[in-house]
């Protein structure tokens, strides 16, 4: 049953084209993610769902039965209310009735439950809206969101700022949940877990794919393969026509002259096919080091901090120690609030911690990555940013540079308070490429960043030959990029060699108290790269039956047959044009030797053959040319 439709479907901003002809069905129970690069028009689509915006052109159908329950990028939380009262605000009367009804208990009970599962401590409950950070009122604007329990959810990038525990309550919530998802994310491990199908927008057209994020990709690549290939072959039969019209020219027959002509003609109104790209314009990063470190890059002991707030005293961690070499790459995990960033902070002299010994290695040059860019200026423009720091390149460089980073044309001149969070995220890891460090600490490098940029920026960090600390929740990146994953807690880092399936693994089998995943039920069933591309090809196989594939077989088994009979009867009707093309070029010259002039049988003899002789040429003309169609 269509719980959502959309006819034709175009928005446009000025003389921009935002969304063009977009067409879809969404039916009870569909679990959507849609996907693409940031500025492609996701936000906009779900906004025109909703009713926030009007399309130019095209109808939307949305079944009012159906109760619709939307996450913003964006809270519109006022600053003055408590945890608590926003929550209790989030539902009418009626809504709560229906919620007492749905559940058997208060909506006060479902409203402490729901906080506690996104990870608010009762200390919060009283907190007002405004002392919460970004994160926290991503986290707040989801719980009232989900606390409705609408008929269908439209969720913008929820995965934002959550830690993987809260993350995985999330992805336990939504298997369970019985209506139907659109899911705006670039969270790949998240849409592989929650989708079924795709929705791809890109250059303002939308494309639909049946399942998860990885399966799509398979068969997105398919496609390229399949429109590549069909290109080719386009190209291979308009240059065979070209030759063909070239050598029909050449014989001179006045037959093969106007056939040629015709051919000629038909051609020129041929539309050229655009060769298809796999891609759009992506980032270009490449991180080097202009100065080599020592092999002891970092070493910390028995370090410990605390934090001063309203509440008193709270201390994040003790008894730290780490001890990273050349060419690490360490991911630094954690639950929010534990002092993963505080711990940046202070190997970067930026704090001083309670207690503790650290020391930087020899020749070391850390480079940051700050997930609140606020080491950005937002009064410079994006060139005077980049010029404010790195003044030995010249206007032009910085803009052939700035280029690379997608930032084009009248971009460059942008305020930077004025760019999106994916453009101040592109200018601050381009500052960063352009130090030179040789050890690079990240904080939530992509949480701004879309999915092809993701891509981009892991490739180049493994290819970095120094060193690199990265904190994030990104579960493809924690996958792909450390060598060892540290897990910090309030008693200290607990390490474990590899990658994400190995680190969860090892969590649910060892346990620890101060293990914030085990409490959280991590799942353990993480497929690597190179395992979801298998099981991506094994997905797509069995979705032939063994019927189908021998009907294939067999039709392409016969496709080859025919190519071949008809191959050989080219050949075989090029033989014969030009063993008759030669008689009939022997026979005109006998008939201009003075002897045979002298014989009038004989010149009627041969007159009578080259007669015969061209209407037989005429008749392979005819065969060879029919074969050539």
């Amino acid at each position: 049953m269509s719980v959502i439709s959309a006819s034709n479907i175009c928005k446009y901003y000025g003389i921009d084209d935002i969304l063009t002809e977009v067409s879809f069905n969404v039916n009870e129970g569909d679990r959507i993610g849609i996907v693409g690069a940031n500025g492609a028009g996701k936000s906009t689509l779900i906004k025109i769902l909703v009713g926030e915006l009007e399309p130019d052109e095209g109808q939307i159908y949305l079944d009012r039965s159906k109760t619709v329950g939307y996450l913003q990028q964006r809270d519109h939380f006022p600053d003055g209310g408590t945890v608590m009262e926003e929550m209790k605000q989030a539902l009418t009367p009626a809504e709560q009735q229906a919620f007492f009804d749905r559940n058997g208990y208060s909506f006060e009970s479902g409203i402490r439950g729901m906080l506690t599962s996104l990870a608010f401590s009762e200390d919060y409950f009283d907190k007002p809206v405004g002392l919460l950070s970004g994160g926290e009122r991503t986290r707040l604007a989801l719980a009232a969101t989900l606390l409705k329990h609408p008929n269908i959810l439209l969720l913008d990038e929820p995965t934002n700022h959550l830690d993987i525990g809260t993350l995985k309550w999330l992805e336990d919530y939504l298997k369970g949940y019985r209506g139907t998802i659109l899911v705006i994310s670039h969270d790949r491990y998240f849409l592989d877990k929650i989708v079924t199908r795709i929705f791809e927008i890109e250059n303002t057209r939308l494309t639909a794919y049946d399942g998860n994020y990885t399966v799509y990709k398979e068969k997105k690549q398919q496609r390229y393969d399949e429109d590549l290939k069909h290109y080719e072959q386009q190209m291979e039969e308009i240059k065979r026509q070209e030759e063909l019209i070239a050598r029909w020219k050449g014989r001179g027959t006045e037959k093969l002259v106007r056939r040629a002509q015709s051919r000629e003609k038909r051609l020129a109104h041929v539309e050229r096919p655009v060769k298809p790209t796999m891609l759009r314009e992506s980032l270009k990063i490449n991180f080097s080091e202009k100065l080599q470190s020592g092999n002891d890059v970092l070493y910390i002991e028995d370090m410990s901090m605390s934090f001063t707030g309203d509440g008193g005293t709270r201390r994040l961690f003790e008894n730290v120690k780490m001890d990273i070499k050349k060419g690490d790459r360490i991911c630094l995990v954690g639950p929010n609030g534990i002092g993963k960033t505080t711990l940046l902070k202070i190997i970067l002299g930026q704090l001083q911690a309670d207690s503790g010994y650290m020391t930087l290695g020899q020749n070391v040059v850390p480079g940051y990555y700050d997930q609140e860019q606020k080491l950005l200026n937002t009064e410079n423009t994006v060139l005077e940013e980049l010029h404010s720091t790195y003044r030995k390149y010249n206007v032009q460089d910085l803009r052939n540079i700035l280029g690379s980073f997608l930032f084009h044309g009248d971009d460059v001149f942008k305020k930077v308070g004025d760019l999106a969070g994916g453009e101040k995220a592109r200018l601050s890891l381009l500052k960063l490429m352009m130090s030179g460090a040789n050890f690079l600490l990240f904080d939530e490098p992509t949480n701004h960043l879309d999915i092809s940029a993701k891509e981009v920026f892991e490739e180049a960090l493994l290819a970095f030959p120094g060193t690199i600390l990265i904190v994030s929740h990104d579960r493809y990146l924690l996958q792909r990029i450390p060598t060892a994953i540290y897990e910090l807690g309030p008693e200290g880092i607990s390490v474990f060699l590899g990658g994400y399936d190995y680190y969860s693994e090892k969590r649910e089998t060892v346990g620890s108290g101060r293990s914030y995943l085990k409490n959280m039920g991590v799942a353990t069933s993480y497929i690597n790269s190179e395992k979801q591309a298998a099981a991506a090809s094994e997905e797509i196989k069995r979705q032939l039956s063994k019927e189908e594939r021998i009907r294939a077989m067999q039709e392409e088994k016969q496709r080859q047959t025919e190519a071949r009979r008809k191959e050989r009867q080219l050949k075989e009707a090029e033989a014969k044009v030009q063993e008759l093309e030669a008689q009939a070029a022997a026979l005109e010259e006998e008939l201009c030797r003075p002897e045979v002039f002298a014989d009038a049988a004989k010149a009627k003899e041969l007159a009578e053959r080259l007669g015969k002789t061209k209407e037989e040429l005429d008749n392979a003309y005819e065969k060879w040319m029919e074969l050539q169609e």
